[in-house]
C-alpha cells in the first residue's frame, strides 16, 4: 500500500472523509523550534493533504500529516478549512518547479514538493476543488503555469478522453446503422425480385395450361 493510500485509510476514512489529493513536502526554510516542543521524535515525512467529508454539506480541509522515523503510523497535525486558504504561490509561472507557498488566515508555509510533477498534480486538484466548493472569496493562485489551472489539466484531459470515446461510439453506431440500412435495402430488392419472378412464373404456367 502506498503512503497516500495508507494516509487516506488511517487518517481520513475513520472520520467519514475521503482524501482528494496529497503531496509530500519539505520546508524550504526550517522553523526554529525548541527541542522540547518536538518531543525529540527525530526525522519525519510531511504530507499536505486535501480531503472532503462524505456527508453533505461537504466540508473541505487542508491537513498537514506527518510520519515520524521508525513509525508505520501517520499523525494528523495542523488543519485548515479550504475557506481559510488565501493564496497559493507557485513561485515560478514560467517553468516546472517543485517549490510552492500556502498562505492561510493565520499561517504561512514555504514548501518543496518531492517533484515538480507531484506539485503540478496537487495544484490541479486544489484549484479544481476551490472552484467547486468555494462560492465567494476564492483563494488567489499566483506564479502558476496555466496548465496547472486549466487548459491541459488532468480534469480536462479526462473530459477530452470521455468526449473522444463518445464520438467514436457514435461514429461506430452511425456506420452500423448505414450497414444495416444497406442490408435492408438489398433485402427489399431481393424480395421484389423474388415476387416478380413468382408472378412471371405463374403467368407462364397459366399460359401453358391453357
Amino acid at each position: 500500500m502506498s503512503a497516500k493510500s495508507a494516509i487516506n485509510k488511517e487518517i481520513f476514512a475513520p472520520h467519514d472523509e475521503k482524501m482528494l489529493g496529497a503531496v509530500q513536502v519539505k520546508r524550504r526554510t526550517k522553523k526554529k523550534i525548541p527541542f522540547l516542543a518536538t518531543g525529540g521524535q527525530g526525522d519525519y515525512m510531511t504530507f499536505i493533504c486535501l480531503s472532503v467529508t462524505n456527508k453533505k454539506p461537504a466540508q473541505v480541509s487542508i491537513t498537514k500529516v506527518k510520519q515520524f522515523e521508525g513509525s508505520s503510523s501517520f499523525v494528523r497535525r495542523s488543519q485548515w478549512t479550504i475557506d481559510q486558504l488565501r493564496r497559493v504561490n507557485g513561485v515560478d509561472g514560467n517553468r516546472d518547479c517543485p517549490e510552492f507557498d500556502l498562505e492561510f488566515d493565520n499561517a504561512f508555509d514555504q514548501w518543496v514538493a518531492g517533484s515538480a510533477t507531484e506539485k503540478g498534480v496537487f495544484f490541479q486538484i486544489l484549484h479544481h476543488t476551490c472552484q467547486r466548493y468555494i462560492a465567494d472569496r476564492k483563494p488567489e493562485f499566483i506564479n502558476c503555469q496555466s496548465k496547472l489551472l486549466g487548459g491541459n489539466s488532468i480534469f480536462n484531459s479526462a473530459a477530452d478522453s470521455v468526449t473522444s470515446a463518445v464520438q467514436k461510439a457514435s461514429q461506430a453506431l452511425n456506420e452500423r446503422g448505414e450497414r444495416l440500412g444497406r442490408a435492408e435495402e438489398k433485402t427489399g430488392e431481393m424480395m421484389n425480385s423474388a415476387q416478380q419472378f413468382a408472378e412471371t412464373a405463374h403467368k407462364l404456367a397459366m399460359k401453358h395450361k391453357c
